[in-house]
C-alpha cells in the first residue's frame, strides 16, 4: 500500500478561500487580530522525518524515512483549464507486508506519523472512461487544494486489488485531519457548546425501588465514564476558561467529523466565476462520481474474543456492541449517553424516543392481552355466536344472496366461524381498552415532552434550531441577499411571494398523488367485489364458507404490494418537490419532506382500513333496491359484521410491512457487505496482509441518504396501527411491543456492524414527527369511537338489552337484527341463476341484515323505529366518548409539566456560570473591548459561504 502525507500550504495572502475577504473577521479563518492572543498551535502538519515507515511492497524490512524523502511538488494547471497550483509537501511512504507487523485498530485511527487523528475518509476509484476520469480528476484536485487552503491536512493511500481483468483495480483513500486551529474556528462559528465547569447539581432523587438491581440494568462497569459538565458556547479568546486537559481529545471524534463535514459541504470544486453558479460540496462530488464515498471511521472492530475486556477499552464501537447491539443484550436498557457520544445527537434522540415508546407499550400490550383473554374466556358463553351456529334455530334462516346472479341463497350458520372469531374482539371490554389507549397516548406525549426537555439540556441541543446554519443548496440557489435583523449578517433571502408560489405548486402535486392512492384503493375494492362474487358462485360449500376470508387475505396482500410500489415512486417525487421549495435550513427541509411523505403514507396505508371500518356494507341499499356503482352491487359485510375483516387487513399490513422492513434493513446489507468484503478477507486471512480500518469500512453498507426518516416512518405508522384501529385489534400493542424489542436491537446491530459510521448530525428533538404523533392520537379518539359505535355490535346489543329484550339479555338478538324480504320483489339482475331447490326448496322469503319493515305492511322496507333508536345511541356514544377522552387528555396535559424542575434549576445554573465566565474574561483580558454584534455576525457569516 502506498501512503502520501499532505501538509497544508496556507494561503498567506488571505484570499482564495472565502469571497469578500475584506468583510470577514480574519480570526474566523486562522488569523488573530491585534489584542487577541493566539492559542498555541501544532506543528502545522509536517510529518516527523524520523517516523518509522513500513514498506508493504518491499522485502518486509522496515526502513527509517530520511529528511530527503520529503519533496516539494507543484501541481500545474492542465490544458483543459481545471486543476490547481499549490505547493504541497509530499511524503512518499512505503508500507511493509502485513504479515510482518500487526497494527492495532487504534493505530488505524491515525495518519502516518501516529500523531494526527483521521477525522474523515474520502475514497475514489479510477473511471474506465478517460474523459470522465480527467474531469473527475480536475474536480478532485481543485476540491482537495481548497480543503488544504481551508486548514485541513490530507494524506493519501492506494490499495491495488487483483481482478479477473489484466489491469489491477486501484482504490484511492484520502485521509483528512483537522488541526486545533480549524476545529476551534468552526466550533466557535457553529456555537458548539463545550465543557465549562463540572456539574455540581447532580444529586437525583432515588426511590427505594431504584436501589434494587434488575436483570434489565446495563453493567455500568463495562461502560466508560462520561463526566457531567455545565457547558457554554466555545470561544477562542476564552479558551482558558474551558476544561481542556488535552487539545487532541477536547473535541471527541463525533464533533471532529461534524466540524470537518461543515467544511466539506461548502468547498468549491469548480469555479465558474459566479458565486451562484459555482459547484461545491462533497454531496455533489459524490453525486457526479468524483468520489465514491465519504465517511468518518469506526473506532475499530466491534467483536472481541474477551467481552469483559471492554471494561477499559477505548473502542466505543466494541463497548456498544457488547452492551447494546449484541443479540444477547436484547433485554438490557440502552446506554443512550454512549450511543449519543458515538453516533451524535440525532441518532441518539431516535433511539431514546424508540426506547421510551417501547417501554410505554408494555402496559398497553399487557392490557390488550388481558382484553383478548377476556374475550377468549367469554367465547363459549357468547349468546350471539351460539344463535348463529345453531343449525336448528336461528342458524337455519335462509339468507338473501350476497351478489347478483351467480350467488344463491345460504344458511346463516355458514357465518358461525366468523361470528366466534369476531366475539373475541367485539365485547364490552373493547370499549374500556379504546378509552385506555386514548389516555395512554396523551400520557405518552406529555411524558415524552419531559424526557425531550431532559435530553435537550443534557446533550446541549436546546437552542440548536435557532443557531442552525444555512443549507449550502439554499445558499447557492438563492441570488437575492438581505441583512438578517438578528445577527446583522447578509444572508440569502427568499421572498414570501416566491415561497408561496413554490409551496402552492408543490401542494397541487401532493394532492394529485393522494388521488392516485385513492384510485389504487378503489381498484382493490373492485377486486374484492369481483373475487367475492366469483367465490360465492362456486358449487363447493367449503369455498363459499371461506369466501370472505379468502377475499380479505388476498386483497390485503395486493394492497401491501401496492403500498410498497407507490411508496418508492412517491419518495422520488417528494424529494424533488422539497428541493424545489428551497428551504433555508436542513431542519426545515426535513420537516417539509417528512410531512409530504407522511400524508402520502397515511393515505397509502390506512385508506383500505378506513374503507372497511366505516364504508363497507353501510351504503349498499337493500334487496330489491341495491345501490350500484357502474351497474355492480357494493360488497356487503358478513352478518357477524366487518370487524374481523378489519382485523385481518390490519394484521397483514402491519406485520407484513415490518417483516419486509427488517429484511431490507438488516439481511440485505449483511449479504451485500459479505459480497463486497470477500477480496479483503481473502487478503487478510490467506495472504496475511494488513487491511486498514478505512478499507474495511469502505466495504460496508452506507446509511440511507434520508437518514433516520425510514426508521421514524416505520414506527409512526406502527403507532397509527396501535392507536387508530386498536378497537378492532386489541393485540396490536402487544405485537408492536414484541416487534420493537427486536427493532431496537436490529437497528443497533446494523448501525454498529453493517453500516459505515454515519455523520454525527445534531438535532434538537424528533422534529415534526411529534406533531404528527399528536395528530394521529387526535384522529385515534374519533376513529375508535366510530368503530365501537358503527362497526362493532356493542351499541346495538345495549339498545336491544335495555330497550327491546323482555329478559334484559341477548336472547333473540340475532333475529331482531335481521329483516324479511319477499323474493318476488327482487330486481331482475339480482335473481339467483341457480336457486338450489334441492337444498332450500321453494324460497319465498329471505333474511338480510337491517332494521326495516316487513313486506306487505303499510310502509314495506322502510326503516323501523329500532333503526333510529340504534342510530341515536351510536351518535350519542361518539359524542360522550370523545368529550370524555379529550377532557381527561387535557387534564393530563395540565397536570404534567413539560420541563422537570431539576432540569429548570440546572439550566438556570448553567446560564449563571456562562454569564460569570464572560464577565471574568472581559475583566481580565488585556485591552478588552465590548463585543459588538458586527464581530459576531462576521464570524458566523463565513461558514455559510462556499469555500472557493
Amino acid at each position: 500500500m502506498k501512503t502520501n502525507s499532505v501538509t497544508p500550504a496556507h494561503d498567506q495572502s488571505g484570499t482564495g478561500i472565502y469571497p469578500n475577504m475584506s468583510s470577514v473577521d480574519q480570526s474566523a479563518i486562522g488569523f488573530e487580530p491585534e489584542g487577541r492572543k493566539a492559542p498555541p498551535t501544532h506543528s502545522g502538519g509536517i510529518v516527523n522525518p524520523n517516523f518509522q515507515g513500513d514498506n508493504q511492497e518491499g522485502n518486509g524490512t522496515t526502513q527509517p524515512v530520511q529528511p530527503s524523502d520529503v519533496v516539494n511538488i507543484t501541481v500545474q494547471d492542465d490544458d483543459n483549464g481545471g486543476a490547481y497550483a499549490d505547493n504541497i509537501n509530499l511524503l512518499e511512504r512505503s508500507n511493509q507486508s502485513a504479515g510482518n507487523q500487526e497494527q492495532s485498530d487504534e493505530v488505524d485511527q491515525y495518519m502516518a506519523d501516529g500523531q494526527r487523528r483521521i477525522d474523515y475518509i474520502l475514497v475514489h476509484e479510477p473511471d474506465k472512461d478517460p474523459e470522465d476520469e480527467d474531469r473527475k480528476s480536475r474536480n478532485r484536485q481543485q476540491f482537495e487544494a481548497n480543503l488544504v487552503k481551508a486548514g485541513l491536512q490530507l494524506e493519501r493511500s492506494t490499495r491495488e486489488l487483483p481482478t479477473e481483468e489484466i489491469e489491477k483495480k486501484e482504490i484511492h483513500y484520502i485521509k483528512v485531519h483537522a488541526p486545533w486551529d480549524f476545529l476551534a474556528r468552526y466550533a466557535e462559528i457553529l456555537n458548539m457548546k463545550m465543557p465549562l465547569a463540572k456539574n455540581d447539581m447532580t444529586e437525583k432523587f432515588e426511590s427505594i425501588w431504584s436501589k434494587f438491581p434488575t436483570p434489565f440494568d446495563t453493567d455500568e462497569s463495562r461502560l466508560p465514564d462520561i463526566p457531567d459538565y455545565f457547558t457554554a458556547p466555545f470561544s477562542r479568546h476564552r479558551e482558558g476558561q474551558f476544561i481542556i486537559e488535552d487539545r487532541s481529545t477536547f473535541f471527541n471524534s463525533t464533533q471532529r467529523s461534524l466540524l470537518v463535514h461543515q467544511c466539506l459541504s461548502r468547498v468549491v470544486f469548480e469555479d465558474l466565476g459566479d458565486r451562484a453558479k459555482n459547484k461545491f460540496g462533497i454531496k455533489r462530488m459524490l453525486g457526479n462520481g468524483s468520489y465514491t464515498a465519504a465517511f468518518p471511521l469506526h473506532d475499530g472492530e466491534y467483536e472481541n474474543e474477551d467481552p469483559l475486556s471492554t471494561q477499559n477499552s477505548d473502542n466505543l464501537r466494541q463497548v456498544l456492541y457488547e452492551t447494546w447491539a449484541r443479540p444477547g443484550a436484547w433485554y438490557k436498557f440502552q446506554p443512550l449517553d454512549h450511543v449519543r457520544l458515538y453516533f451524535g445527537e440525532k441518532i441518539g434522540i431516535y433511539f431514546t424516543w424508540l426506547g421510551y415508546y417501547t417501554g410505554l407499550l408494555v402496559p398497553a400490550g399487557l392490557v390488550g392481552l388481558i382484553i383478548f383473554l377476556y374475550g377468549l374466556i367469554k367465547l363459549p358463553s357468547n349468546k350471539t355466536s351460539e344463535d348463529i351456529c345453531d343449525g336448528d334455530g336461528v342458524g337455519n334462516f335462509t339468507m338473501c344472496p350476497l351478489c347478483d346472479g351467480r350467488c344463491t341463497y345460504w344458511r346463516l350458520e355458514r357465518s358461525c366461524v366468523y361470528s366466534r372469531v369476531t366475539s373475541l374482539f367485539d365485547n364490552e371490554a373493547t370499549v374500556f381498552f379504546a378509552a385506555f389507549m386514548a389516555l395512554w397516548a396523551a400520557f405518552f406525549h406529555e411524558m415524552w415532552k419531559r424526557k425531550e426537555a431532559e435530553i435537550e439540556y443534557d446533550w446541549d441541543v436546546a437552542d440548536y434550531e435557532e443557531e442552525e446554519t444555512i443549507r449550502p443548496e439554499f445558499e447557492a440557489a438563492v441570488r437575492r441577499r438581505k441583512v438578517n435583523p438578528i445577527n446583522k449578517a447578509e444572508e440569502p433571502y427568499l421572498s414570501p411571494s416566491s415561497k408561496f408560489c413554490r409551496l402552492t405548486s408543490s401542494l397541487w402535486v401532493v394532492v394529485f398523488m393522494l388521488c392516485v392512492v385513492v384510485a389504487a384503493v378503489f381498484g382493490v375494492i373492485v377486486y374484492r367485489t369481483t373475487v367475492s362474487a366469483l367465490l360465492y358462485a362456486v358449487d363447493t360449500e367449503s369455498v363459499k364458507e371461506r369466501a370472505a376470508t379468502i377475499t380479505s387475505i388476498t386483497a390485503a396482500c395486493i394492497n401491501l404490494v401496492i403500498i410498497i410500489i407507490l411508496s418508492r415512486v412517491y419518495l422520488i417525487i417528494a424529494r424533488v418537490l422539497t428541493n424545489f421549495e428551497l428551504h433555508r435550513t436542513l431542519t426545515e427541509w426535513e420537516d417539509s419532506f417528512t410531512l409530504k411523505m407522511f400524508l402520502f403514507q397515511f393515505v397509502n396505508h390506512y385508506a383500505s382500513l378506513f374503507y372497511i371500518a366505516f364504508f363497507k356494507g353501510k351504503l349498499i341499499g337493500r334487496p330489491g333496491h341495491y345501490n350500484r356503482d357502474q351497474g355492480a352491487r357494493q360488497e356487503e359485510c358478513d352478518p357477524a359484521g366487518c370487524l374481523i375483516e378489519l382485523c385481518i387487513q390490519l394484521a397483514i399490513i402491519m406485520v407484513g410491512k415490518q417483516a419486509i422492513n427488517n429484511f431490507t434493513e438488516v439481511i440485505l446489507p449483511k449479504v451485500m457487505n459479505w459480497f463486497k468484503s470477500r477480496t479483503l478477507k481473502e487478503m487478510e486471512e490467506k495472504k496475511h496482509e494488513k487491511v486498514a480500518r478505512w478499507e474495511k469500512d469502505y466495504t460496508m453498507a452506507t446509511m440511507p441518504e434520508l437518514g433516520l426518516f425510514d426508521e421514524y416512518l416505520e414506527m409512526v405508522l406502527q403507532y397509527g396501527f396501535v392507536t387508530i384501529f386498536v378497537a378492532a385489534f386489541p393485540l396490536a400493542p402487544l405485537f408492536a411491543l414484541l416487534n420493537n424489542i427486536i427493532e431496537i436491537r436490529l437497528d443497533a446491530y446494523k448501525f454498529i456492524t453493517q453500516w459505515r459510521r454515519p455523520l454525527a448530525m445534531r438535532a434538537q428533538d424528533i422534529g415534526i414527527w411529534f406533531g404528527i404523533l399528536q395528530g394521529i392520537s387526535a384522529i385515534a379518539v374519533m376513529t375508535n369511537a366510530c368503530i365501537i359505535a358503527f362497526t362493532s355490535e356493542f351499541i346495538p346489543k345495549l339498545v336491544y338489552r335495555y330497550a327491546y329484550s323482555p329478559n334484559d339479555n341477548l336472547d333473540g338478538y340475532v333475529n331482531w337484527t335481521l329483516s324479511v324480504f319477499d323474493v318476488s320483489d327482487f330486481e331482475e339482475e339480482s335473481v339467483p341463476s341457480d336457486p338450489k331447490y334441492k337444498l332450500f326448496g321453494n324460497v319465498t322469503e329471505c333474511r338480510y341484515r337491517a332494521f326495516r319493515q316487513p313486506p306487505g305492511g303499510e310502509n314495506p322496507y322502510k326503516f323501523t323505529i329500532a333503526h333510529w333508536h340504534v342510530l341515536t345511541a351510536e351518535l350519542a356514544f361518539v359524542i360522550v366518548f370523545v368529550l370524555f377522552v379529550w377532557l381527561l387528555t387535557w387534564f393530563i396535559a395540565f397536570m404534567v409539566p413539560d420541563v422537570p424542575q431539576a432540569v429548570k434549576l440546572q439550566m438556570l445554573r448553567e446560564k449563571y456560570l456562562g454569564r460569570e465566565a464572560v464577565l471574568e474574561a472581559e475583566h481580565f483580558r488585556p485591552g478588552a473591548t465590548k463585543l459588538t454584534d458586527s464581530s459576531t455576525s462576521s464570524s458566523r457569516q463565513d461558514v455559510s459561504k462556499p469555500i472557493a
